[in-house]
């Protein structure tokens, strides 16, 4: 007999896998006259399907073993994010400074230095603070 459509129908119903989805022998033609959803909620509850329980803790286990120190995964969020776009920012700033000629290339060199050490915290703050380098 034919049940494969039956039992996907139950495992969509049931919210269980198809494996753990049986059909109770000698009722298969309560089962196959099945139509609706109601109709293989009402077998559940009379006793022609059944759901097989899960046996086993092996996923538990696996997991546990898993989670390591470097297993894991965070995102590396606000702080290094800010400071690798402020220094972008900084650094290019500082380039066109010295391409421009408003500054030499020894003021060029601290002005690197400080950005490397997070002195300037905006461009605003740089460029505020470059005429007193």
């Amino acid at each position: 007999m034919q049940l494969a459509n039956k039992k996907q129908l139950a495992s969509k119903v049931l919210k269980v896998g198809k494996g753990r989805i049986i059909f109770v022998v000698g009722r298969e033609s309560e089962i196959k006259e099945a139509i609706t959803r109601q109709d293989i909620i009402d077998l559940k509850n009379a006793g022609a399907i059944q759901i097989r329980e899960i046996t086993g803790r092996r996923k538990i286990v696996r997991r546990k073993n898993q989670r390591r120190k470097g297993k894991i995964k965070k995102r590396v969020k606000g702080k290094k994010q800010e400071y690798v776009k402020i220094t972008r920012k900084l650094r290019k700033f500082a380039k066109f400074l010295l391409k421009t000629k408003e500054i030499d290339n020894e003021k060029y060199r601290t002005i690197r230095k400080k950005i490397k050490s997070r002195d300037f915290k905006s461009k605003r703050n740089l460029k505020e603070s470059y005429g007193e380098l």
